[in-house]
């Protein structure tokens, strides 16, 4: 112990645990949600609700982490009744809800003048209202049994410009100001809010589509020479789920490798 600090010195690796508490995991099934899971899982959560819309990926995750700690629950959440639906659930399983992981996202390539209106409406409701309806759903009964953390996938796209995929990008920006409404709102009851924007992520749905030229271009444009991988995500989602950060709330963690810190024009460099 220093002669000018007293304070006592934290065990930091233990702030990482996560031990004896419950989670909810939507959009469990693949990629970030499927990593997710078995972060909060190996950091040592009690219980695990696995939500898809798929049953197969909801089962294959249970196994894959174990049903002694991993309940798969299968339901759309981006409608009222299955988010509702879902917190009854969660209330009946697990009793004291201590946290959740909103992964649920997905993008549709369109023009602004070729925009539909059900891609307008289908970008917002799947990357921007059901986050409202499970913090709500799930967020009164955190409040009920002392709080706990709720964490959302965002994107860069929401905090640049979106070009053909504009909707979705609107929509992250607009996740990203509910997370900071939450963590106002909500902080007093114990509840901290936080989001994790990804950039380029080689995540199953991508690596799918990507040609071998889109690979190389997106692993050669980041400062740090590769694309994010999945783990990647979930590793951030960790970290602001655990007590390592108890002091952040109301943040998003941009996991890009690099790229939004970059000199916007061209240089010669």
């Amino acid at each position: 112990m220093t002669t000018g600090d007293q304070s006592p010195i934290p065990d930091y690796p233990s702030m990482l645990r996560l031990d004896g508490r419950n989670y909810v995991v939507a959009g469990a099934g693949v990629g970030m949600g499927r990593h997710s899971t078995h972060a909060l899982a190996q950091a040592g959560a009690a219980k695990i609700i696995c939500v898809d819309v798929d049953a197969g990926r909801a089962d294959e995750i249970a196994d894959e982490v174990g049903r002694d700690v991993a309940i798969p629950w299968v339901g759309d959440v981006t409608t009222r009744e299955g988010a509702a639906a879902l917190g009854v659930f969660a209330e009946q399983e697990l009793g004291k809800i201590d946290g959740f992981v909103d992964i649920i996202g997905m993008a549709r390539w369109e023009s602004i003048l070729d925009m539909t209106d059900e891609t307008f409406d289908w970008e917002i409701d799947i990357n921007l209202r059901h986050a409202f309806l499970l913090s709500q759903e799930l967020g009164r009964r955190m409040v009920t049994t002392g709080g706990g953390t709720m964490t959302f996938i965002a994107s860069v796209s929401g905090l640049t410009s979106g070009p053909m995929h504009a909707a979705y990008g609107a929509a992250k920006a607009g996740l990203m100001a509910w997370v900071q409404t939450l963590s106002e709102e909500l902080g007093p009851k114990g509840i901290r809010a936080n989001a994790v924007a990804p950039g380029t992520i080689l995540s199953p749905r991508m690596d799918a589509v990507f040609t071998e030229e889109q690979r190389r271009v997106n692993a050669a444009h980041p400062p740090l020479g590769r694309m994010g991988a999945t783990s990647d995500i979930a590793s951030a989602v960790l970290f602001l789920t655990s007590d390592l950060s108890s002091y952040i709330s109301g943040r998003t963690i941009v996991v890009d490798g690099g790229v939004d810190a970059m000199f916007p024009y061209p240089t010669t460099l």
